[in-house]
């Protein structure tokens, strides 16, 4: 989910810079750092951004280059020439000397100087519009582009896991056959006790059955398969994946449990390290 875009518009005497940055995150989290005259349409482009880009951490920064110097503020006449009348009142009143230095004096009162208030107009929003979608369009590529090589390292390792589990296959035989002995040696060496044969037989074939992984096999290749399935859907499934890769765990670790044999347990193992690798990368996944 990790992108960046950046767009600019141009405007009669400004210059507009839209930045957009996506880090990795389960939840859509937007941070906004706009000039304050845009903030009244701060929700229209949290709006277009959540509906876009769907999920990540996400700033968006928007700056603006003034191209002519323009003057902010604007004398305000009626309130300078009311502290023009007053102070000469005061003074011939008082009968001291007026002001040789005027504008120094007025320009130094309260609200002489009164600022403009800057408003946005259509011109101009549609502008800043135009920009943020080109930013998101440069992000979403970039993250198609990130995507293709994520696919690929994800198919890698569900393809490892595979080969991994074709490998469990020689070592159950043997795993039943190793336990078989094992009950028969520890039957032999308890000299002078008689068992039933019949009950013994019954008893192991229980045993074995609880040692048996073959469900665990077919549901772990069905969870392979339908991973890949879904990695190739075009429409955003990274939090299906994760819940795909949990399954996947679960199963091995089941294995794991059940396998009773060391080398199906260094299978085990070398499984658990390729999943923990998916579900690290699966963040990543939209």
């Amino acid at each position: 989910m990790t992108g960046y875009g950046k767009s600019t518009a141009e405007i009669p005497n400004k210059k507009i810079t839209v930045e957009i940055r996506s880090l990795n995150s389960k939840q859509f989290d937007l941070s906004v750092r706009i000039p304050f005259v845009y903030k009244e349409k701060e929700i229209i482009l949290r709006n277009s951004l959540s509906r876009r880009l769907e999920r990540g951490k996400i700033d968006l920064t928007i700056t603006v280059e003034q191209l002519v110097k323009d003057v902010s503020s604007r004398i305000d006449h009626h309130v300078m020439a009311q502290y023009y009348e007053e102070i000469k009142d005061i003074a011939a009143e008082l009968q001291i000397e007026e002001p040789k230095e005027w504008f120094l004096v007025l320009f130094r009162l309260p609200d002489v100087m009164k600022p403009d208030v800057e408003e946005i107009d259509d011109e101009e929003w549609e502008a800043i519009e135009a920009a943020v979608d080109n930013a998101v369009d440069e992000v979403i590529a970039f993250r198609k582009q990130e995507g293709e090589m994520l696919g690929s390292v994800l198919r890698e390792k569900i393809e490892n896991i595979r080969l991994l589990l074709d490998k469990v296959a020689p070592y159950e035989a043997e795993r039943i056959e190793r336990v078989k002995l094992r009950l028969y040696e520890g039957l032999k060496s308890l000299e002078g006790i008689e068992y039933d044969k019949n009950r013994f037989e019954q008893e192991l074939i229980y045993y074995i059955e609880k040692l048996d992984i073959s469900e665990e096999k077919e549901r772990l290749a069905n969870h392979l398969d339908y991973f890949v399935e879904t990695l190739d859907n075009e429409q955003s499934q990274g939090r299906k994946l994760g819940f795909i890769a949990q399954e996947i765990g679960r199963e091995i670790n089941t294995m794991g449990a059940k396998s009773n044999h060391s080398e199906i347990q260094r299978l085990v193992v070398q499984m658990k390290d390729e999943l923990e690798q998916i579900k690290e990368q699966v963040l990543n996944v939209l």
